[in-house]
């Protein structure tokens, strides 16, 4: 069975534009470049037609995992007035020792970002918090040295 990939809508929609830029846009291109490369003679020694035929495949392939994330892809909705934390909510927490607070988006892994504040739900943070409520205070087990957090709101 195939496995599911876990997008949040605007994920996907990246995704789709992604594909059709790919489509539309730069396999044109890498098929201009062949036919160009082609067209210098000798192809046993011809590095433009080489590189072309790299970059074409590199598209194809990227094409491919696009199609494959899309036809895999199980939406994820944020349910804005739960009291529980599920994936596809936005949690502001603070780190118990440090009282510093901290923002993020529970994604999938496909779109997880740390410097965009999106962790994916298979991270030690996100599997800490995952099913908690406002006021719970978990341990992270992360790295070298666990730390503490209280869930201080869930969007």
């Amino acid at each position: 069975m195939d496995k599911e990939i876990m997008l949040t809508e605007e994920g996907l929609e990246e995704v789709k534009q992604e594909l059709d830029h790919l489509i539309n846009n730069v396999r044109p291109e890498v098929i201009a470049e062949l036919v160009e490369a082609r067209a210098q003679g000798d192809l046993s020694e011809n590095a433009d037609y080489d590189a072309a035929r790299n970059r074409q495949a590199e598209v194809e392939a990227r094409i491919k995992e696009l199609e494959t994330m899309i036809s895999r892809a199980k939406i994820i909705t944020s349910d804005k007035k739960t009291s529980e934390v599920k994936i596809g909510n936005t949690v502001v927490f603070k780190n118990v020792k440090t009282n510093k607070e901290m923002e993020i988006k529970i994604v999938g892994a496909i779109e997880a970002d740390p410097f965009e504040g999106k962790v994916s739900n298979e991270s030690p943070l996100a599997k800490a918090i995952l099913g908690r409520k406002v006021k719970d205070i978990m341990e992270v087990r992360e790295l070298k040295e666990p730390y503490k957090i209280e869930i201080l709101s869930i969007k």
